[in-house]
């Protein structure tokens, strides 16, 4: 804890007279601000906002009733990751049509789902793709080799989004005001420092790349804010142990193999340009949308007719505590909305550690 005082003191040190925005993209970064009571050692005047870097929560609602209707179906078996079950859609959960069907299995890797195609050759297997470019290789490496193993009853709904063009999309709104962004090391990881730097040249916001100790989350926040005061935005890398400036070539070329970039719609933030994938003809024959008829997702703003705030949750225009539903009838144990779902959700941090 010594050396997160001193960074903190630090930062208070060079802290502005005027407020500061700035936003930590990934939902990894929100648990430990949280968790840590990171925010108890920022200037007052230093304001962390949580961003839509929490997959489960920016998948359309309309993604998840189509994953619920087909695990309606006794010829499907649906893969998942655990925290999409408890998701609420229109009308149901995957869980509860899991307790109905049993149609639904949990699965910690998707290179899981060649094995479960194997056992289960009576059904139609399908995998529930939701992630960012840190999840998008291993579904891409998936797809190649259930193409070479030939397997027929393998399919892949997709739900993956690119972070960098969110990013964009939040520099763009007013109410934000923001001055700088925490980037997300595990994305960072896949594509690397080139892709922040449209951000930091055209926007004029700083970008810091930044682990997940709390002591990397402290010198991030520094190096954005020595940024900000100075006027100069740039990309820094604090998380430079893990992240290379140029990534990893070798996951984005088997990401490229497999998928195209696409339109995509996102919970709370609307249609944004570039900012999902799709996968490529080449691979037709695995997509689920494809398969089964699925209607392509156009929007992402048809969420339940509740009080539930998580659209503005996840784009930083409204804290936790400002929904009406938090803490009284939306809880971890009765989650209303995606953000008090996963691990990652604001709702779930703040509920959680406050």
């Amino acid at each position: 804890m010594g050396a997160i005082r001193k960074v903190a003191a630090a930062l208070r040190e060079i802290a502005p007279s005027w407020n500061i925005n700035m936003m930590e993209v990934c939902g990894t970064h929100t648990h430990t601000f949280h968790r840590f009571g990171l925010g108890r050692m920022l200037p007052p005047n230093l304001r962390l906002i949580p961003g839509p870097g929490c997959p489960v929560c920016v998948s359309p609602q309309t993604y998840i009733d189509q994953a619920i209707e087909l695990a309606k179906n006794k010829d499907v078996l649906i893969l998942s990751f655990g925290d999409m079950l408890r998701v609420p859609g229109t009308n149901s959960t995957l869980e509860k049509e899991r307790a109905r069907f049993g149609n639904v299995r949990v699965i910690y890797s998707p290179l899981e789902s060649l094995t479960m195609a194997q056992r289960h050759q009576h059904k139609k297997v399908v995998l529930l793709a939701v992630g960012f470019e840190t999840t998008a290789p291993t579904i891409a490496l998936s797809m190649i080799r259930a193409k070479k193993e030939r397997l027929k009853n393998l399919f892949f709904h997709c739900s993956l989004k690119l972070i960098p063009p969110a990013m964009v999309k939040l520099t763009q709104d007013p109410r934000l005001d923001l001055d700088g962004f925490l980037c997300p090391g595990h994305v960072s990881t896949i594509i690397g420092l080139k892709p922040y730097e449209f951000i930091a040249r055209k926007y004029d916001i700083g970008c810091c790349i930044a682990g997940f100790e709390p002591l990397d989350m402290m010198e991030g926040l520094y190096l954005l804010l020595r940024q900000i005061i100075r006027k100069k935005p740039a990309v820094e890398n604090q998380y430079a142990r893990v992240v290379k400036d140029e990534g990893n070539p070798k996951a984005r070329t088997i990401i490229k193999l497999v998928f195209c970039v696409s339109h995509s719609a996102w919970r709370g933030l609307g249609m944004i340009p570039k900012s999902g994938l799709l996968i490529r003809k080449e691979f037709a024959r695995f997509d689920a949308q494809r398969e089964f008829g699925l209607k392509r997702i156009n929007e992402s703003t048809n969420q339940r007719t509740t009080k539930c705030r998580c659209a503005d949750v996840l784009k930083g225009i409204a804290s936790a505590p400002e929904c009406p539903l938090f803490s009284k009838v939306c809880t971890p144990d009765n989650p209303i909305g995606p953000c008090m779902v996963s691990n990652e959700g604001a709702c779930h941090a703040y509920y959680k550690y406050h």
